[in-house]
């Protein structure tokens, strides 16, 4: 669900974009995604007819990361997609790739627990690591490098005196997180559910620190609108995002705090199982579950923070600003038409 946003130019890059010209037609909204438990929303709207119900067809393209996704958006080959914020973001912005942040996808609030740093067992059992300031100078696995987990590790280790070059950060996809702590290469990880329960049950790794403690409501993970479908078709962009609110109001119906356990699970979670790459259901109703905003609100606050970092890293310049790559006015106007969100306990 995390942008690398590295070589956009790239073989595979380009044949992802081929893939999408033959794959959707010019009546269809080409959504990219990575096919994650957090594009729960996007794929509750399409299997229950929402899109349907705003005249909207849509065409999901799958990418093995959320990376490769983004050139495509940048042209208006894709309309819509997801992930996470990064310095690479506000570089693309610069070079002219037109794309805006139009509402929420993944956060943390408090009790929301499916991103965690987790320390390898052993050394947690032999009492190695017990604060923050044991992490010096430890392997910590990161998915990619220049994202918005760099920042998370650098103002995890600012809480203990420290920034995130006091650790040795080993940038690894959340797959290898577990052969990583196996074979001992790591020490630390910060990862994303279901990495977290694949760990956890093998015993390797043993939950530390919550995102959603260490910084709660942390924006992990966003919607992109392509600029081309904002201003090509505005009324399909509105039309869009109350067809995604309303699955991402679903999905919530199905949550008992951070787990998908209530009642509307039953229904959800075949879905789930249906579009996403994880096909056990026990896995989803095992497994913490992200929060979405159920007006597609922004922690813009986050974002900010997030954009200093990267601006004090000297991995971006500072002249694109998240105001400027930020446009909430979808997402006001869905939530409006939907009225005030009420979770529903019934199946």
């Amino acid at each position: 669900m995390l942008i690398a946003w590295r070589n956009l130019a790239t073989a595979a890059t380009l044949a992802a974009t081929l893939t999408i010209a033959a794959g959707a037609s010019a009546q269809e909204l080409a959504v990219g995604t990575i096919g994650a438990s957090s594009d729960s929303p996007f794929f509750i709207a399409d299997k229950r007819g929402y899109f349907k119900d705003e005249g909207l067809t849509v065409k999901f393209i799958r990418f093995d990361s959320a990376a490769k996704a983004m050139a495509p958006l940048g042209t208006g080959e894709l309309a819509v997609a997801s992930g996470a914020t990064s310095a690479a973001l506000y570089n693309a912005v610069k070079r002219g790739v037109t794309l805006r942040i139009v509402a929420d996808k993944a956060s943390n609030p408090p009790g929301y627990g499916f991103e965690s740093l987790l320390v390898r067992k052993d050394l947690h059992d032999e009492g190695k690591i017990k604060t923050l300031a044991d992490f010096k100078g430890r392997k910590i696995a990161i998915s990619s490098p220049g994202n918005s987990e760099d920042f998370l590790v650098d103002y995890a280790m600012r809480k203990a005196g420290m920034t995130i070059k006091d650790v040795d950060p080993v940038y690894l996809g959340f797959p290898q997180h577990l052969p990583a702590f196996t074979n001992k290469g790591i020490d630390v990880s910060l990862s994303v559910e279901p990495s977290i329960s694949s760990i956890e049950k093998a015993n390797q790794a043993v939950r530390f620190l919550g995102v959603d403690e260490f910084y709660p409501n942390f924006e992990t993970a966003v919607v992109f609108y392509s600029e081309k479908f904002i201003k090509e078709r505005p009324e399909d962009a509105k039309k869009f995002m109350r067809a995604y609110l309303r699955g991402a109001r679903d999905y919530l119906d199905a949550l008992n705090g951070d787990r998908l356990t209530a009642p509307a699970a039953d229904q959800v979670i075949p879905i789930l199982n249906e579009y996403s790459f994880i096909k056990n259901p026990a896995v989803y109703r095992a497994m913490r579950s992200h929060y979405v905003n159920p007006n597609g609100e922004l922690n813009v606050a986050s974002l900010k923070n997030v954009w200093q970092f990267f601006k004090d890293a000297k991995l971006i310049d500072g002249s694109v600003t998240v105001d400027q790559v930020v446009d909430p006015s979808f997402a006001k106007w869905a939530s409006a038409q939907l009225g005030p969100y009420k979770k529903k306990d019934t199946k």
